[in-house]
């Protein structure tokens, strides 16, 4: 059995910096009834829900869903890393795709704080050990600079070394960010950026300057999934669907290679190519993606990662602006992990709530004009990387 899968409805509260939010179960709760309110339907239609988070102790999302009603359902707890809220979204779509269920939620939030990420616990392996030691077989390690800059620091300096690009080119990266984000009333930083401004700010890891480095920041997004049949049976939207979506893991290429962009998960966005193989739709029939831009060097090996260019061709992707507005396709309108923000378990949701927006027309200033296909890569190290492609639909 395989149902169709709509997204019936989103919703997402403004991100902040840490320390100006409300508590996670109140980002959480006020995140998933914007996504019912958006959806026109009761909690209590709801059958199953899938609570992303990161840095929280167990049964968080419970904390955060009794906030919304207490019903009984089963609510599962994701963590996967980066990854998490994309996780909770494929759990739900799978669910529902399979007819376990006909409505589910999918919720992602996170309350972090100031600074580098860190692990929680100190007495034992941490899970990223095993790339660590590679990239430090690589490159070396820096003890004063973060370690997730040093992972994809390493993979722009690879790409650099490969293709002779300028360090100006990911600098752009940020400045089209930032250009997008100032018409996103949800993002964090809304001010706009120069090239010099970018290429002046303080080096966290080379290339890589701080504004070219995602902030910890604090939010929460949710989004109901429900069968087509369900939809129209409630006489909800269904403009939106699912269709394709793809969970990879990494291979040996992350390890035997010595290849610091396969070591950040290059290599896992073939589940782009499962996606486009299963919806039968070629890269260049999408009109806008968001994709994980946790630093600039990872949207750039991004691009090419998803096919939107072809291998080598970035810098001129870039420099022709094919990847904005009046360009061949729009990435991150919202302004991406590098100036919307990117709290953790919140940013797969956060990305779906986007494409949706974009695909109903409903973008306000952000909008992507004639938007009919949209494509959303979020990454998690460790690792975990879920694709999924949104088509619109007559109504």
């Amino acid at each position: 059995m395989s149902n169709k899968v709509v997204v019936a409805g989103v919703g997402m509260i403004p991100f902040t910096k840490p320390g100006a939010s409300e508590d996670y179960h109140v980002m959480g709760a006020q995140a998933a009834k914007a996504a019912l309110a958006d959806a026109g339907i009761d909690y209590a239609l709801v059958q199953q829900a899938y609570v992303g988070y990161v840095f929280g102790d167990s049964t968080s999302g419970q904390a955060a869903i009794y906030g919304v009603g207490l019903t009984g359902i089963p609510v599962v707890n994701v963590n996967n890393n980066c990854a998490t809220g994309s996780t909770a979204l494929f759990l739900a779509r799978q669910a529902v795709e399979s007819g376990a269920v006909e409505c589910a939620i999918a919720l992602g939030f996170e309350q972090m704080v100031p600074g580098a990420l860190k692990g929680a616990y100190t007495d034992r392996p941490g899970p990223m050990e095993r790339f660590a030691n590679v990239m430090s077989e690589v490159q070396g390690f820096d003890e004063h600079a973060p370690r997730a800059a040093q992972f994809f620091g390493g993979a722009g300096r690879a790409y650099m070394q490969e293709h002779g690009i300028s360090r100006e080119t990911f600098a752009r990266i940020s400045v089209k960010a930032r250009r997008h984000a100032a018409n996103n009333p949800f993002a964090v930083f809304r001010n706009t950026v120069t090239l010099d401004e970018v290429l002046a700010a303080p080096t966290v890891f080379d290339p890589l300057t701080r504004l070219q480095c995602c902030p910890p920041t604090c939010g929460a997004a949710a989004a109901i999934i429900c069968s087509e049949t369900f939809a129209k049976r409630h006489g909800l939207d269904t403009r939106v669907v699912i269709a394709a979506q793809a969970m990879t893991t990494d291979r040996n290429s992350s390890f035997d290679e010595a290849d610091m962009r396969k070591v950040v998960g290059y290599d896992m966005t073939a589940a782009a190519r499962l996606v486009y193989e299963k919806a039968g739709v070629d890269p260049r029939d999408i009109n806008v993606v968001e994709l994980h831009d946790c630093f600039t060097a990872n949207e750039l090996i991004t691009y090419e990662g998803l096919g939107l260019t072809p291998e080598g061709t970035a810098e001129k992707f870039i420099l022709d602006g094919d990847n904005t507005y009046g360009g061949r396709v729009v990435t991150n309108p919202s302004g991406g992990l590098l100036s919307k923000g990117h709290p953790l378990g919140a940013t797969g949701l956060a990305q779906c709530a986007e494409l949706v927006w974009q695909l109903r027309g409903a973008a306000e200033k952000r909008q992507v004009e004639g938007a009919r296909m949209a494509l959303q890569h979020n990454l998690g190290l460790g690792g975990a990387c879920v694709v999924t492609l949104y088509q619109k639909q007559a109504a």
